[in-house]
């Protein structure tokens, strides 16, 4: 790597270490109102994500939102995806007892009976609300720790720092690439064993995912959990995030079966079409806490518009 790589690694490793430091010592109203302003100044300023964030709003909404209010949605899904970092820097700080107590679950008892037959599960995601949070009240109702995926980040002691940060708050992480064994093995293995793993899926990063319409739009989505669920006879079930004033709301979909007769290719299909369906029902509820900043659909791209539906 080149000087000037090595240098802008130091500086970004460094920033998100000063954040976290920062961040803690704040009271938390200070804290809230730092990054609240924070969300509002880069919607403002309108970069590349804030426009592909906007573009991917519009598609959520049906494209019936004038300019006016696509921008004022988009205010609130920056603020909001403000809050999140506001509270990832946080967290560790925050009892179990104070993030349990302000969650609210919907759908707990689709995770109760898959626990109490002792299948395995998994839990599908969105990049919605605070993912880790929800993860704080998962690890207090199974009583022990989850398995999740990270994928490597640049730098490398940046990529460390959140899996130092996650295992922190009770989870198992396993990188996407390069760790001692392949991903998939590691997540076959624990789910095999009725344990648990939580996998975000909203975004198919490798580009080798299985088709899915998404708010109607054709895209892909990764097959891994429809294919785990299937390998290992866990239960697959959607969950997204949100935030629910000061604390946060999570709904559990009932569960996508991916058992039966078929290939099972067109299983895995089939399961993440309802995965992306309990998605976009759960999303469309509070549109400004889905915090996807990348291109999810081929033919959107930033600044681009979504044709109206029809009446």
């Amino acid at each position: 790597m080149s000087r000037a790589g090595q240098l802008r690694d130091r500086l970004t490793d460094g920033g998100y270490a000063a954040g976290w430091r920062a961040v803690r010592v704040l009271p938390e109203p200070a804290a809230r109102a730092l990054f609240a302003a924070g969300g509002a100044l880069a919607a403002r300023r309108g970069g590349r994500g804030v426009q592909q964030l906007r573009a991917n709003l519009d598609v959520v909404s049906g494209g019936r939102l004038d300019d006016a209010a696509l921008a004022e949605l988009t205010r609130r899904g920056m603020r909001s995806y403000a809050r999140y970092w506001q509270e990832a820097f946080r967290l560790p700080t925050l009892s179990t007892g104070r993030i349990v107590g302000g969650s609210v679950m919907v759908g707990r008892e689709h995770l109760e009976r898959a626990h109490a037959e002792g299948r395995g599960v998994v839990l599908a995601l969105p990049h919605s609300g605070n993912w880790d949070a929800a993860g704080v009240w998962l690890v207090h109702f199974l009583g022990g720790e989850f398995v999740t995926v990270a994928e490597r980040l640049r730098p490398e002691s940046l990529y460390r720092r959140f899996v130092a940060y996650r295992e922190q708050l009770g989870m198992r992480v396993v990188p996407l690439t390069g760790g001692e064994r392949p991903s998939a093995t590691v997540l076959r293995e624990w789910l095999a064993t009725g344990g648990t793993a939580c996998l975000l899926v909203d975004r198919d990063l490798s580009g080798g995912g299985v088709p899915v319409t998404f708010f109607g739009r054709a895209t892909t989505m990764p097959g891994g959990p429809a294919l785990l669920a299937a390998q290992t006879g866990a239960v697959l079930l959607p969950a997204v995030c949100r935030f629910d004033g000061a604390g946060w709301r999570f709904t559990v979909h009932p569960p996508v079966p991916v058992d039966g007769p078929g290939r099972l290719r067109e299983r895995v299909t089939a399961g993440m079409q309802q995965v992306a369906d309990a998605f976009a029902a759960s999303i469309a509820e509070a549109p400004e806490d889905w915090h996807v900043l990348g291109r999810i659909w081929p033919g959107v791209g930033p600044g681009d518009r979504a044709p109206a539906e029809a009446p």
